[in-house]
């Protein structure tokens, strides 16, 4: 319950006048398999409330050197294989799309520095008709398996997010080099 007023305080934090609501983001948490790890995740749900469909097409963030949208594909035999979506994650109409543990999700690599629990991430959410969407989003290494969304959790809306474009400029850092396997977060 704790984690819930948390979470939802950090994020009631960032609201500001914006667009009309079209978007919620629903229980947002980032994980890593150890504090020092040069990679992470993020997950989510995300809602469209609107009627048309829309499409979460990238993410970035200044703490890490690559930010992408990611799946697993299951290899068969117990072994699934991280991918780079191209094209990103369609969101249909009055309908949602989970990024959950072992399959979609926003992957982190090069990471600049060290997260903790607790830590608040700033990630824009680059969606194909909803814009921009710039949230925090909360390490939670206590995190069990699986999309935990509890009942009563109220969903942020786009229209209760900062909106805004990042700009990175450009990359001249190498090939970050993942440690750790996806499975480890």
């Amino acid at each position: 319950m704790f984690r819930q007023i948390l979470m939802a305080t950090a994020l009631t934090a960032l609201a500001l006048p914006a667009f009309a609501d079209e978007i919620e983001i629903v229980d947002p948490y980032m994980r890593v398999s150890t504090p020092m790890s040069k990679s992470g995740a993020a997950f989510m749900q995300i809602k469209n409330v609107t009627d048309r469909d829309d499409r979460l097409v990238s993410a970035s963030s200044d703490v890490a050197v690559r930010v992408e949208l990611h799946t697993h594909k299951d290899l068969g035999g117990g072994k699934m294989q991280m991918a780079k979506v191209e094209g990103g994650f369609a969101i249909p109409a009055h309908g949602e799309h989970d990024l959950k543990r072992g399959g979609d999700h926003v992957m982190f690599m090069g990471l600049n520095h060290g997260l903790n629990q607790g830590v608040l991430v700033r990630v824009t959410l680059h969606f194909e008709k909803a814009g921009d969407m710039t949230i925090e989003i909360p390490v939670d290494l206590k995190r069990g398996q699986g999309m935990e969304m509890p009942a009563n959790a109220d969903p942020v809306t786009h229209g209760q997010i900062v909106h805004g474009t990042m700009s990175h400029g450009t990359m001249t850092h190498g090939e970050p080099k993942l440690n750790k396997t996806e499975s480890d977060m």
